[in-house]
């Protein structure tokens, strides 16, 4: 690993292809967001709170969207440039409806926008750990960090206590799924990477929520270690 800008992070090296996949990817992720407008549905027929049900959504695009791009991405594409634009595509597509105030209800909440944080910060750690190391490798574990590892503090959390918290529970459910990622993806420091993440996950600032903080601290934590 050399850290620089690698240009040739920016050079597919087929374009055409590599953009077909892209476009098949972007469609993929838009059924499943469109899709748990129907797991909202079956989530209200069951008398499930309207929060609980949204959280859950949020968690199944997570890892059956986010999740499967995460792993999938550095298989099909040979550079970060249309991943990139994919990425600034679906955070538009997500921000609009919070600017024009008509919410996909099913998935998003008044309250924040935290599933277009996720958006940037997936998009952080791919391009940077492209761009500035010439690896995608270092993006692709705080990005599966955040999405199987996030989800499975949502998942166990909303379960138990019915509502958006930051139990500790969820934070050793997230370990849980993060220590095999890291593992598998960076040996002893992918899963020091995975501890981090974990903890951080815990944190919220105002604006800057767990999806920014997972990436930031798991990212850092990877080029620290990876470097010793």
């Amino acid at each position: 690993m050399s850290f620089g800008i690698h240009w040739e992070a920016f050079y597919h090296l087929n374009p055409l292809q590599e953009g077909a996949i892209g476009i098949l990817m972007f469609l993929y992720i838009l059924a499943i967001v469109l899709g748990t407008r129907y797991t909202y549905n079956i989530f209200m027929k069951h008398n499930m709170a309207k929060n609980v049900a949204v959280y859950y959504n949020r968690k199944i695009i997570h890892i059956f969207a986010a999740g499967v791009i995460t792993l999938l991405f550095p298989v099909f594409f040979t550079a970060v440039t249309i991943p990139l634009i994919l990425v600034a595509l679906l955070a538009v597509v997500i921000y609009i409806p919070h600017r024009i105030g008509k919410i996909f209800y099913w998935f998003q909440v008044k309250e924040n926008m935290y599933e277009f944080n996720f958006v940037i910060a997936w998009g952080l750690a791919i391009g940077l750990s492209w761009v500035l190391f010439g690896n995608p490798i270092y993006g692709v574990i705080p990005a599966a960090f955040m999405s199987f590892g996030d989800a499975a503090t949502g998942l166990v959390r909303n379960a138990l206590f019915k509502r958006r918290t930051k139990s500790w529970i969820g934070n050793i459910a997230m370990f849980a799924v993060c220590l095999p990622i890291g593992w598998i993806y960076a040996g002893l420091a992918g899963v020091v990477a995975g501890i981090v993440a974990s903890i951080a996950e815990h944190f919220e600032f105002g604006p800057i929520d767990d999806n920014i903080l997972i990436t930031v601290t798991s990212l850092a934590t990877l080029l620290i270690l990876t470097n010793i």
